[in-house]
This record gives structure tokens, C-alpha cells and sequence, in this order.
């Protein structure tokens, strides 16, 4: 069976991707919980991740990291993670792969944190630019593909890879088109994405470091997450 190391729930966007995936395509895997602030910045997940990060795959004896790295890995063996019509699914790869590496704002401005609502001190340009453009990659998907989902009718890679985008959304209260909000919506509504979120806001651990960030760009409204472990 697959073991998927992660991060904290409330936090790790990469390591809600495969783990999304992979529970909404029903891929068993045995759930491997590594919490950030256990990671001391002296190597501490170097001892089972070739980088030190999460997350990371492991079959056997082989090791998959990088969250579109393991999407890849796992569509050479298992049906849906990609659409099977080969222009949706050369669509859906480029819009996960530009999820993957761009819309900095948004990840810089906007850090994941599933179980807290958060009021911006800043909306900049930059990330009106990003949302601007999120909205127009999702408009297009639907329009070429039919919906509800990016790649077509059912969720696959492309959608999982947008799901930390859905609770950024939620977190921050970010204004999208209707459209947009609607496919908001039904990410959130995932019963993978929602048993995530569950699992997010019932930690009892925090890590300083995210803390603050997230502090440093917005204020706080509301913390649904269980009290901080003593």
C-alpha cells in the first residue's frame, strides 16, 4: 500500500493535493503526519524525504516527491487522475502545473489556513491580478469541458490542485465572479476537501512560523481550530 508523508492539515496546501486526490479516487494509502513545527530546520525530515519536505509518496522502496510529481506517478497506474480525452487532458495538466508554479500573490498574501476566517490589512494589485486570473483559467475550463468539474464531470488532479485555492477563498473571504464562487462552492462541498478541513480545524498543534506570516498580512475574525495543545 502507498504512504503519504504530509503536513499539518491546517496549513500544508502541497500535501492537501495528493491526499485530496487520492482519497476522492479512492487510492488506499496508509497517511503518514509529519507536523511542521516538529521539523526544526536541522534536517528533521530529511531522515524519510529525499528533500526534506512534504509531501512525499513512497511505494516500496520507491520514493515520489512534489505534489505534481505524485499526481504523475499515480495516473500511470490508476484511471481519472487526469481527464481520458487527450485535449482536456493536456488542458488540465497546464492548469495544474500553472497552479503548481505561479499565482504568488494569492499563496504569498493569502497562506492556507483552513481553520480560521481572516481580514486582509492589504488587497493589492498583484493579487486582484491573481484572482482576476484564476477566474478567467476556471471560466475556460468549464466552457471548453462542460463542468462541474475543470477537466469535465468528475474531479480529478486539476481540481485537487485548486482545492487549498478553495479554502484561501473561504479563509480570506477573496470576492470571484459567481461562476467561480460556484466552483468554490462545490470543491468545499468534496467529501474529501470537507473530511480535510475537519481533520484541519481539530488539531491541536500550531506552528510559530505560519502563524506569523499569516498574521503579518491579515487579522484575525475568527479561530474554529481546537485550543493549542499545553
Amino acid at each position: 500500500m502507498y504512504e503519504l508523508y504530509i503536513g499539518n492539515k491546517n496549513y500544508s496546501s502541497w500535501s492537501m493535493r495528493p491526499w485530496v486526490l487520492m482519497r476522492a479516487l479512492d487510492i488506499p494509502f496508509t497517511e503518514r503526519l509529519k507536523p511542521f513545527h516538529l521539523n526544526h530546520g536541522d534536517g528533521s525530515f530529511r531522515h524519510f524525504s529525499p528533500t526534506g519536505k512534504v509531501p512525499l509518496l513512497v511505494d516500496g522502496d520507491l520514493k515520489v516527491w512534489d505534489s505534481l510529481a505524485i499526481a504523475e506517478y499515480l495516473a500511470e497506474s490508476h484511471a481519472g487522475v487526469w481527464p481520458s480525452d487527450a485535449a482536456a487532458r493536456a488542458w488540465a495538466r497546464s492548469a495544474a502545473a500553472e497552479m503548481h508554479s505561479g499565482f504568488q500573490e494569492l499563496r504569498n498574501c493569502c497562506s492556507m489556513s483552513v481553520g480560521v476566517r481572516m481580514r486582509l490589512k492589504q488587497f493589492t494589485d498583484a493579487l486582484q491580478a491573481d484572482l482576476r486570473r484564476l477566474a478567467e483559467l476556471w471560466s475556460d475550463g468549464f466552457a471548453r469541458h462542460g463542468g462541474p468539474f475543470l477537466g469535465g464531470r468528475q474531479f480529478g488532479a486539476v481540481d485537487a490542485f485548486f482545492a487549498p485555492v478553495a479554502t484561501r477563498v473561504q479563509t480570506y473571504s477573496l470576492p470571484l465572479p459567481r461562476e467561480a464562487m460556484a466552483y468554490v462552492e462545490r470543491l468545499l462541498a468534496q467529501p474529501a476537501v470537507v473530511e480535510w478541513i475537519e481533520a484541519g480545524i481539530a488539531e491541536d498543534f500550531r506552528e510559530p512560523a505560519h502563524e506569523q506570516e499569516i498574521a503579518s498580512y491579515a487579522g484575525m475574525l475568527q479561530d474554529f481550530r481546537a485550543p493549542e495543545r499545553g
